[in-house]
């Protein structure tokens, strides 16, 4: 038995946070992947893993261990990908990390729309709204819905999209008129906590000179959605992306205020971890959403986003 076999079973083990889950996953026995661990171990003379009769834990070795195995393991996968890229059948899995913002707008269309367009693929969308480690959380692409620093990522830009200062009709009758953006800080204001800054916004002049509006309100949440249905309820402005709010804003159902002043350079972002082989599935997924932005925005499908 090669030592690939016994270090892919102490993998899916670890993953599977168990040698039971492991087998179901799988599809071999707990005890062939429980002696391909225990042969791995006696090749490596290291115990790499604490096991009991209801849980298992892995010992200092085998965090070790495990870390740089997966990379090795995923390296050599990456590499067998990059040689049959010329296949046009696209198969296994793909993990990808991804703001639940964004799924949960018309723009998580492209996700579906790639799944449909490769049946064979297996993808795993995790949609969460925190700081994703790509690498440490053994993720294959990250979406970032941001204004993009250096990360130490590798990173393809998907579209662009523009920040709006959304109130309803109701509201601007009550608290206008506002003439300029620092009247923000007198009208409620709804707070996603997703923003970098939460109690404040940073705005740009039409002459470039940056300033900054404090602001507050009756609601805080990390959900861009629920800030949407807020500002349509009436019950306070909010910064909301444009793949958001933009048909809202076209219907009528919300008012875009100070447009020159509303920060600049955001974008939709494809991330993945420096490699040396990039995988042919992520390969084509980022291709994949690339186009289907340039061919829809990234508002609604069909609609007036700036793809780029």
């Amino acid at each position: 038995m090669d030592t690939l076999t016994r270090i892919r079973a102490f993998i899916d083990v670890v993953e599977a946070e168990g040698f039971s889950a492991a087998a179901r996953k799988t599809g071999r026995s707990k005890a062939l992947l429980s002696k391909y661990v225990r042969e791995l171990e006696d090749e490596l003379g290291a115990l790499l893993l604490n096991r009991t009769t209801r849980q298992f834990s892995m010992t200092e070795a085998g965090h070790t261990y495990f870390r740089s195995a997966a990379d090795i393991l995923k390296e050599i996968d990456n590499l067998a990908d990059l040689v049959r890229e010329n296949n046009a059948d696209i198969r296994g899995k793909i993990r990808i990390t991804v703001p639940r913002s964004f799924t949960d707008a018309e723009v998580g269309q492209s996700l579906i729309d790639f799944a449909l367009e490769h049946p064979d693929l297996s993808i795993e969308i995790a949609a969460e709204d925190r700081f994703v480690d790509l690498i440490e959380e053994g993720f294959d692409l990250g979406i970032r819905v941001t204004k993009l620093d250096d990360s130490g990522m590798i990173a393809r830009k998907l579209a662009d999209f523009k920040i709006y200062a959304c109130v309803s009709p109701k509201l601007l009758e009550k608290y206008g008129p506002l003439n300029h953006p620092q009247d923000l800080a007198n009208i409620p204001m709804l707070i996603d906590t997703n923003s970098r800054s939460h109690n404040s916004i940073r705005l740009q002049g039409p002459t470039g000179d940056a300033f900054t509006v404090n602001i507050s309100g009756p609601l805080v949440v990390n959900s861009p959605q629920t800030t949407l249905r807020g500002a349509l309820s009436g019950l306070g402005a909010a910064m909301l992306p444009d793949f958001v709010a933009r048909s809202h804003i076209e219907s009528g159902a919300l008012i875009s205020l100070f447009e020159e002043y509303m920060p600049t350079g955001r974008g939709i972002y494809a991330v993945y971890p420096h490699r040396r082989y990039l995988p042919a599935k992520v390969r084509a997924l980022v291709d994949f959403m690339h186009n289907w932005f340039k061919r829809n925005g990234p508002c609604t499908p069909g609609g007036n986003g700036t793809g780029s």
